[in-house]
């Protein structure tokens, strides 16, 4: 993915790959403890995840989360993003995913710069 390759200087790609997915797992943890709340444009089916530390976002998107927890990530992630789904009336859109459509700010406002 994208995001494994997005190395730090001196990193190698399995370092990378482990950070990752340790980083997921991170914010999987903060999204079961409703912690971090996943937001679903109700227009453009766009996904982000509010509240997510900088501390732990470790510089994935919320595009990588997502295709991560949605991959190999907790049932109980997966059912939280199945609420907000719920909640916005519809699915995660996958190409607004591939279109770069995200929220800086919890889901108030929406683009792609």
């Amino acid at each position: 993915m994208v995001c494994d390759t997005r190395l730090r200087e001196n990193q190698t790609l399995t370092e990378r790959k482990l950070e990752v997915l340790a980083t997921v797992e991170a914010i999987a943890k903060l999204i079961i403890s409703n912690r971090v709340k996943p937001v679903i444009d109700k227009r453009t089916g766009a996904i982000t995840f509010a509240n997510i530390p900088v501390s732990v976002r470790n510089g994935l998107t919320d595009a990588c989360v997502y295709r991560r927890i949605m991959a190999t990530g907790s049932a109980l992630a997966k059912l939280q993003i199945a609420k907000a789904e719920q909640l916005a009336g519809r699915t995660v859109n996958r190409a607004a995913l591939a279109a770069g459509i995200h929220s800086h700010d919890g889901g108030s406002s929406w683009g792609s710069h």
